[in-house]
């Protein structure tokens, strides 16, 4: 009769035992599943960390690079004294006439000073205040400086335009124009340095009976892209135009 009495109960057992089984397990991988989520969330907290710290590397490095490229270029040119400034403002139309520097009168610039990049000649300083600089961009309307070919030593004016083109006018027909010729800065008219880089002649525009010759130039300095330049505080322009005789005079 004892051995008939326990079957229900031992059965009773096994079931209970099963169940708690069961919902241990369930309860066990539940906490295991939560802390798999709080791990997840960690590592993808971590990683955003990392990636974040990465574009701030390659941002420094790119800031390093653009210095170390206007300073090789200050050291290869060792007759100037530069001022190293920012870009903090830019023309908002499309076709950019000027930017913003972050120095100005305080620092020692002046207008009438010469902007460039270890690319080329970028403007000139055409407002100041005492912290900061407006320059005029070379391809402003209203900006011309005179200027020869590298290996032709052909001699003309680049000027700019409303949609920013740059343009080499005033070149004597027997002069050689061709593109690909490189444009530099002639130092004529005093308002520029010799020999800085303007840009590559594009295409050339000859018309039969024409005293002159012209060319599109394509600027070494993409305007766009400015973020720091220098500035040449050692070059004094000349103003010659008092001293030119006028039509009439």
């Amino acid at each position: 009769m004892l051995g008939g009495a326990t079957g229900p109960l031992v059965s009773l057992q096994s079931w209970v035992s099963s169940r708690f089984v069961r919902i241990y397990t369930f309860v066990t991988a539940s906490s295991d599943v939560i802390g798999l989520v709080q791990q997840n969330e960690a590592l993808e907290l971590e990683v955003a960390n990392l990636q974040k710290q990465v574009i701030e590397m390659e941002e420094d490095l790119r800031e390093a690079q653009l210095y170390y490229a206007l300073l090789d270029f200050a050291r290869s040119k060792p007759d100037n004294q530069y001022i190293a400034a920012l870009v903090i403002g830019k023309d908002p139309s499309p076709f950019m006439n000027y930017v913003i520097l972050d120095h100005g009168s305080s620092d020692g610039v002046r207008m009438g000073m010469p902007v460039i990049t270890e690319k080329g000649l970028v403007g000139r300083v055409d407002a100041v205040t005492a912290n900061a600089a407006r320059v005029q961009l070379v391809n402003s309307p209203d900006f011309a400086v005179n200027v020869q070919t590298q290996n032709t030593n052909a001699e003309g004016v680049v000027t700019g335009s409303i949609t920013g083109a740059l343009v080499m006018d005033m070149v004597i027909q027997t002069m050689t124009l061709q593109p690909g010729d490189l444009v530099l800065t002639s130092g004529l008219g005093g308002n520029f340095p010799s020999n800085l880089l303007i840009g590559e002649v594009r295409t050339v525009t000859r018309q039969e009976n024409a005293l002159f010759q012209s060319a599109s130039v394509q600027s070494a300095v993409d305007f766009r892209q400015l973020e720091v330049v220098l500035i040449i505080r050692n070059f004094q322009p000349v103003e010659i135009d008092p001293l030119i005789p006028q039509e009439g005079s």
